[in-house]
């Protein structure tokens, strides 16, 4: 026999987990110690929303699910942004949360309220644990959260269960791993005839294929047909950016689209590997006819941004792999040279100027970084030029919210991943206006005793919400604040902090960060005005 929360805890455990954030209560008190005992360490975090990103932090690290717990009440629903974060980003999180006893709950009302009601649409599954089926129900949790398209998956866990004896002999139920391919038949003929007499063939790469592992399948594809790659965010990497045949990430730039678009309209065959336009703005509706579209996605979803005229659902590699095998391509793709121009039109766009400001600090960190740094990024006009800029040599090494574009998950995120991969280096690029919203997280990080850099774009300003005032020809309102002095913060809070305002002293004190045992922020005064015309 074992408790219930020992129970969740050793099927998590099972599932690779090792860490959990989250702020304690009474209500999650067994379900703490039972992941301490089951070698899953409890991490102490300053809000629930900054460590349910700790935990997206731990899963792009390690691939395994990351957990956030949350009390009863209050402590759920302040994790609420994470949750649907996950959801939209496709990340596998387990959402353990303490709840009343239904009994209870019809008497009592402190805290009280329908907690898998909220949970439900936000999830892909809600559930409340049952007497005498916990195995079962972890076990099902933790299958749901990992199934394509990942994502998040809430548990309660009624008080009065928490320290109740449960049955153990029934075996640990285990996900199943399918590797589909499209099957053969007219549809599989037609894509790769479709492809084979292509001229002007693109490939354009998403999320489902960062999870699929897809990135030495699409390398072997694109040099073989000449195909330039074209990435979301989220996909960078899958092709490494300084690749030839790769053209970047994009999304949200309106300058990198005015350069990329036209191209995808040239194409003649776009190959579509786990691609999610769930990242991409207004301008990539519909950008390229369907008749001219093979779709591999990882998962059927539902959305109007695009068509296929033939969609092949599943695994990503698979599916490369049966729609290109055997095919030998035209003697020379897109005979007119266009991808290597727009690649040096891109270059160009996104050239770093001779004054101080992003581009510089953006293109200095790169050079004091080493290769297989990670970097994580806030919401805001820093992302969308960094994203254009930052180069990206293998995937999950440049880490944002994609689909949400929350602002204040760089410090989380990089907290989650060095936490799991503490030999890695890792760097936190953030807004000022983001790190204020996770100022305590700052805590967390000198409790955890981690030797991780941050770099703060200083400009005072919701920049990305100014330039839209700006460009809508609306007054400047609610978008600026005062100065906070970011190094005294980093002192005050047990780190190393500096002032930063040219390039060579920025890569002198990030490649010292590097080598620190404690945290640093170097807090870089970009000045005001600092992105316009940057992306």
């Amino acid at each position: 026999m074992s408790t219930t929360t020992n129970l969740i805890a050793q099927r998590l455990a099972r599932a690779g987990c090792r860490h959990a954030f989250g702020i304690p209560g009474g209500e999650v008190l067994a379900m703490m110690q039972s992941l301490e005992s089951s070698g899953i360490r409890f991490r102490l975090c300053r809000h629930e929303n900054a460590g349910g990103f700790m935990a997206e932090g731990t899963f792009h690290a390690t691939g395994a699910p990351g957990i956030l717990l949350a009390t009863i009440g209050p402590g759920l629903v302040n994790g609420i942004n994470t949750v649907v974060n996950a959801w939209h980003d496709q990340v596998p999180l387990i959402v353990l949360s303490g709840c009343m006893d239904s009994a209870t709950a019809q008497s009592y009302t402190h805290q009280v309220f329908e907690q898998t009601e909220v949970m439900r649409p936000i999830t892909k599954g809600s559930f409340t644990m049952a007497d005498g089926a916990v195995d079962l129900m972890i076990d099902k949790a933790v299958s749901i959260a990992i199934a394509d398209p990942q994502g998040p998956v809430h548990v309660d866990i009624p008080v009065a269960l928490a320290d109740r004896e449960q049955p153990t002999g029934r075996r640990a139920s285990t996900a199943p791993v399918t590797v589909v391919a499209p099957a053969a038949g007219p549809d599989l003929d037609q894509a790769r005839a479709k492809l084979a007499r292509a001229e002007r063939p693109v490939m354009i790469g998403g999320v489902g294929a960062v999870a699929h592992d897809a990135g030495a399948v699409i390398t072997e594809i694109c040099e073989r047909f000449s195909m330039p790659f074209i990435a979301t965010y989220k996909a960078k990497g899958l092709l490494p950016d300084d690749h030839p045949l790769s053209l970047g990430g994009h999304g949200l730039s309106p300058k990198s689209d005015a350069i990329i678009l036209p191209l995808i309209k040239q194409a003649d065959c776009i190959l579509l590997a786990g691609y999610d336009p769930i990242e991409m703005r207004a301008g990539w509706i519909d950008p390229w006819d369907p008749a001219i579209a093979i779709d591999l996605p990882h998962a059927v979803i539902r959305h109007g941004m695009h068509g296929a005229a033939l969609s092949f659902p599943g695994n990503v590699t698979a599916g490369l792999a049966a729609v290109t095998d055997d095919i030998h391509p035209r003697d020379k793709s897109w005979p007119n040279g266009e991808p290597a121009r727009v690649r040096e039109a891109l270059a160009s766009a996104f050239a770093v100027p001779t004054t101080w400001g992003p581009h510089q600090a953006f293109a200095a960190a790169r050079r004091a970084s080493p290769s297989d740094t990670v970097v994580t990024v806030d919401s805001g006009a820093h992302r969308i030029l960094l994203s254009q800029m930052w180069t990206c040599l293998s995937p999950r090494t440049l880490l944002q919210s994609t689909a949400l574009c929350t602002m204040g998950v760089a410090l989380p995120l990089a907290i989650g991943y060095k936490l799991s991969r503490p030999d890695t280096p890792v760097l936190a690029i953030m807004g000022d206006a983001g790190l204020e919203m996770v100022a305590g997280e700052l805590a967390t990080l000198r409790d955890l005793r981690l030797p991780m850099a941050i770099m703060v774009m200083v400009d005072r300003s919701l920049a990305l919400i100014e330039l839209k005032q700006r460009a809508s020809g609306r007054p400047n309102l609610g978008v600026n604040f005062g100065r906070t002095d970011f190094a005294a913060l980093a002192e005050a809070m047990g780190g190393i902090g500096r002032e930063i305002t040219d390039p060579e002293t920025l890569e002198q004190e990030l490649a010292a960060a590097y080598a620190r045992d404690r945290f640093t922020l170097l807090a870089c005064d970009i000045g005001a005005a600092a992105y316009d015309d940057a992306f």
